[in-house]
């Protein structure tokens, strides 16, 4: 919708006017709201706005004559609105959206963060074994296994829900690959003990757990590329097979064979 239309449609009598700064706020608002908001599919909230738009948020909070809205888990994605322009609040009664497979969520969150599928369905393997609801005897949570208080930082809300600790374990293991320069052993360690801990001793620190952890981690990575590696091999094989073959027939056919009558 162009900004002309949406002053229109909000002017209530059908007549167009001139736009005022408050009717350009409510539109940038609406539209960050709309670019910022549309990948989340839980039970929220609409703000209605006295002009008859709306912004569908997660949650929100009075902040002197504002209001913030935040449109999803990450405590950054958020738009301030004054609380004078807002009408009413109203429960959103869409549908929900179907449930994502869990290698959806991995391919999703991979692809958000750049990070290889691979390597994201590794560390989950070895967090917790793709249980969605593993809670370790230190407090971690879910598949990706985040402690409380970096679930928090993060801006995940439940993490427990799959959805929510796979986004937010893969930007955390992102974070950390950019803290260490990519090196891939120092922030898988950093995962497991902290990176407090890898700051200190200059590398994986020297606990079994972490160095286990480690080692089972590039492991698996390692296969999975293995694996993947043999498959495309073997189908360049087979196509180069076919391709054999079918010139060989061509080769000895009659027609290819049948001497030329000049």
């Amino acid at each position: 919708m162009r900004e002309s239309e949406f002053m229109q449609a909000g002017s209530g009598a059908g007549r167009a006017r001139q736009p005022s700064a408050c009717d350009h706020l409510l539109f940038r608002l609406v539209a960050i709201a709309m670019v910022c908001g549309a990948s989340y599919a839980s039970a929220a909230d609409f703000a209605i706005l006295n002009n008859g738009f709306s912004i569908r948020h997660e949650r929100r909070e009075v902040i002197g004559a504002v209001t913030r809205l935040y449109l999803g888990a990450d405590p950054n994605g958020y738009v301030d609105v004054p609380t004078s322009l807002i009408e009413r609040f109203e429960p959103d009664s869409s549908p929900s959206a179907v449930p994502k497979t869990l290698p959806d969520l991995i391919n999703t969150a991979s692809g958000r963060y750049h990070l290889d599928p691979d390597l994201v369905n590794s560390v989950i393997h070895a967090e917790s074994g793709f249980n969605p609801d593993a809670i370790s005897r230190k407090g971690a949570q879910g598949l990706m296994q985040l402690m409380p208080q970096t679930a928090s930082w993060l801006g995940v809300a439940d993490a427990l829900d799959p959805g929510a600790n796979v986004e937010g374990g893969t930007r955390y293991l992102r974070e950390l690959l950019q803290r260490y320069n990519f090196d891939l052993i120092k922030a898988l360690a950093a995962y497991n003990a902290g990176p407090q801990r890898v700051d200190q001793y200059h590398g994986v620190p020297p606990y079994y757990e972490t160095q286990a952890y480690v080692a089972r981690v590039v492991r698996d990575f390692n296969r999975k590329k293995l694996a993947e590696r043999k498959a495309v091999a073997k189908h360049a094989n087979v196509k180069q097979a076919a391709w054999q073959s079918s010139s060989t027939r061509r080769a000895a056919s009659p027609e290819a064979t049948q001497p030329s009558v000049h």
